[in-house]
């Protein structure tokens, strides 16, 4: 029997509502409704107004009334992340930070190739529970749905260890999980062939099971020079492509040309873009590849950010992802990744708010979630402040006080 809740009333409620999906936002184009309830039956939101009026709604079976004022937001959407992983790296941030290059560290026993052991030594129970904290732990920043990569596997065996762990885990996990296999991810050191022979091996090999498990409807690469070419990873992406998988790619990191091969295989997103110049702009500014900046990566390895002003200003759709990883972005804090983003490269709240709701879930193909009307899941973060500004402008440190999902209230700081 389906349940009719009303809650409120909030001080504000950004909805996001009739915002565009590309290019620049001003926060005059936020559709805010002040003192407002919303109404949910079961895990869907059936109405969305001004709480008094909707008091006055038939049929409501629960009314749950906030004391004090209350800011209400989409659920946040993190649309990349590889948080299922073995082991640490903090090592390689302590080097990393005494000026030991990439290569210095590789060569330590560092880098990815560190965690792809360390990944492989475990359990699938063990990455299953370890995925399953990592992503309650975004939940009570507000994030409700997490893409995850696997990628630190890097051999069928062990790529499907890895991907059996994430289905798994959001069984039990709080927010949702999207699973995107990164078998692409190296060349690993124990594969005697040649790029494209791995990248054969793994289509052949391994398409399939996703498929047949249904384990995960992504494929995403690293498109870089220390991983695969845009040669190398033509005919992956075609046979992708074929299968009816949704393309990713891990692009323009440190040397631009990652984008266009994103673009060139209709990929759903583009993500890093740290080095993308005006070029790589103008081409996913033209095409419906939505941009991910990484910024988590940007403060991990100290590097640019993501030209994200430019890319709006030129007509493109911009996410925001905290790239929560082992290695490069260890602090997985999507909220003060997507707030120091704003500051540096001048967005508005409108623009940065956008990237981390409804333009994130357009990154995950995702049409259900990312803004607050109804017919959509009943996703939402509440903090405590009479104005939506102060979320950003806490960098962060403004947590939630409440979270709902799926028209739950799974977190409740109070308790």
């Amino acid at each position: 029997m389906k349940k009719a809740t009303l809650i409120g009333p909030f001080k504000q409620i950004i909805t996001m509502t009739g915002m565009p999906l590309k290019g620049a936002v001003k926060d005059s184009e936020l559709h805010i409704i002040s003192d407002g309830g919303i109404l949910i039956t079961d895990s869907t939101i059936t109405k969305i107004g001004g709480f008094e009026s909707l008091k006055k709604t038939e049929k409501i079976e629960e009314t749950i009334t906030l004391k004090g004022n209350h800011v209400c937001v989409p659920g946040f959407i993190d649309a990349h992340t590889h948080i299922c992983f073995g082991g640490s790296r903090a090592k390689d941030y302590a080097m990393r930070n005494a000026g030991k290059s990439y290569l210095e560290i590789a060569h330590a026993g560092g880098g990815i190739w560190d965690t792809v052991t360390q990944t492989r030594k475990a359990t699938q129970v063990e990455l299953t529970k370890s995925t399953i904290k990592l992503a309650n732990r975004h939940l009570k920043n507000g994030t409700t749905t997490i893409e995850v990569k696997s990628g630190y596997g890097l051999t069928v065996k062990e790529e499907l260890k890895m991907l059996r762990a994430i289905k798994e885990a959001n069984n039990s996990a709080l927010p949702d999980l999207i699973t995107t296999c990164l078998a692409a991810h190296m060349l690993p050191k124990d594969f005697s062939g040649t790029e494209t022979e791995y990248l054969a091996e793994i289509a052949d090999g391994l398409f399939p099971i996703l498929k047949a498990e249904k384990l995960a409807n992504r494929i995403d690469a690293f498109i870089e020079e220390s991983a695969f070419s845009s040669q190398d990873i033509k005919a992956y992406f075609e046979k992708a492509y074929d299968m009816g998988f949704d393309i990713t790619v891990h692009a323009d990191q440190f040397t631009p040309g990652g984008s266009k091969v994103a673009v060139d295989f209709k990929a759903i997103s583009a993500d890093h873009l740290e080095a993308s110049t005006d070029n790589e702009i103008e081409i996913l500014a033209n095409s419906d590849t939505i941009a991910v900046a990484l910024p988590g990566a940007s403060i991990g390895l100290g590097c640019d950010f993501t030209p994200a002003r430019k890319l709006l200003d030129a007509g493109a759709a911009l996410a925001i992802a905290s790239d929560h990883n082992p290695g490069s972005a260890p602090m997985g804090d999507l909220l003060t990744q997507a707030s120091i983003l704003g500051t540096f490269e001048k967005l508005t709240n409108a623009e940065v708010l956008s990237g981390i709701t409804f333009r994130a879930a357009a990154a995950l193909n995702l049409s259900d979630r990312g803004r607050l009307e109804e017919g959509l899941l009943a996703d939402f973060a509440v903090f405590h402040s009479d104005n939506y500004q102060d979320i950003l402008y806490n960098q962060g440190n403004l947590k939630p006080c409440m979270v709902w999902k799926n028209g739950n209230l799974v977190f409740d700081r109070h308790k």
